[in-house]
This record gives structure tokens, sequence and C-alpha cells, in this order.
């Protein structure tokens, strides 16, 4: 269920763009993307990077059958084989040590993460090997809620953008970033608006593209 922080953003985008109106009058409101800060929404969002949901789906539910408690220590109990045998790529298996060991030696504190600001927080992310911007974004967005982060770069978005605009070409991450100037205090909103639409419409194959 839609928080009231959120229908107060989605309610303000559909003021200000036609095309989010349309959206929450054919589908709703977008559902509750939150996720419990920590390592798990980082691992998470890791195992998720350049594959389809469906093969992120399968590879976590092999990690969270194959680690009990999936935890940085119980991570780091496994050599990069093991992890790997849980359908991680060898690039992600290496990225999720780094990731548990930043977390267990102090390099990446996510109480500081939590007050600092947008880009304050995104810098203190990316410090970690395995973490890009996207993926810090993704980390504000859903794990802590933060409602003017627009992560950009993501496929889906632009996609939905494209479609939903009814734009000649697939905007590119400046022509994203430009285009959602239009919708802050509430990017986030509308980077949730856009998946929302992605999910129902955008990535039918009858679609034109």
């Amino acid at each position: 269920m839609a928080t009231t922080q959120d229908l107060r953003g989605f309610r303000a985008l559909a003021r200000r763009d036609g095309d989010f109106r349309r959206v929450l009058r054919l589908y709703g409101p977008p559902p509750e993307r939150r996720r419990p800060p920590g390592f798990g929404t980082l691992l998470r969002i890791l195992v998720a990077q350049q594959i389809s949901t469906a093969a992120a789906d399968g590879i976590w539910r092999r990690l969270e059958i194959g680690i009990t408690p999936l935890n940085p220590e119980r991570v780091l109990a496994f050599d990069i084989q093991g992890l790997r045998g849980f359908g991680l790529s060898l690039g992600k298996a290496r990225y999720a040590q780094a990731i548990a060991q930043a977390l267990l030696d102090g390099t990446l504190d996510l109480e500081a993460v939590a007050t600092a600001d947008d880009e304050a927080a995104i810098a203190l992310l990316t410090e970690v090997k395995g973490i890009g911007r996207w993926s810090a974004e993704l980390y504000l967005l859903i794990a802590l809620a933060r409602p003017d982060v627009w992560p950009a770069a993501d496929l889906a978005l632009m996609t939905a953008a494209q479609r939903l605009k009814a734009l000649p070409l697939r905007p590119d991450t400046k022509a994203m970033t430009a285009m959602a100037e239009a919708w802050r205090p509430w990017r986030a909103h509308a980077a949730r608006l856009l998946w929302h639409y992605y999910r129902h419409e955008a990535a039918r194959p009858d679609q034109p593209g």
C-alpha cells in the first residue's frame, strides 16, 4: 500500500505531467518498493545488475537458501567459486565479498550513509568496489526512501520514458537527467511511476520500438 508521502508525490507529478496522470488512472499507484537498509538490500541490488528480473530472482532464491543467515560474515565464509555456485558471475562474486568486507571493517558505514544528504550518501557508497552510482541510487531509493533520487542510467526507465513520451529514440542518461528536472523534488516517485508503467505496458513485445 502506498504511504501518505508516496501519494503526495504521485499526485504532485500527476498535476504537472499528463502522462503520469494517465499511468495513475490506468494502473493505480505503484507498489511500495521499500526494502530494509543493510547488507541484504545492497547484495540484492548487486545481484540484479544487468540481468533480467527473473534471472535475478532465481539467483537470490539460491542465495537465501544456501547462505543462512545471509549476512557479511556468512558470505565471506564462501570462496569465490562457492559464491559462483549460486549463479553469481565472477565479478559479482568478488564484489559481494568486497561489500561484505567493507561493512565488517567499517570502510562502509551505513548509518553514516543514512544520515548524509543524497550526493554525499552516493559518494560514501561508491567508494566500495562493486557499488556504482546506479546501485547507490537504487539503495537510496528503495532502502532509505529518498524522494528525489533519480537513477538516470536505468535501462527500464529509459525504455519506459521513450514509450510513455512517444519519443523517436530511447533517451540516454544525459537526456533522462534533463527530462527529470521538471519532476523535482519527486524524481524517485517519477522513477517508480515509470517502472510501474514499464511492468504493465512498455515491456510488451507488441509495443513499437
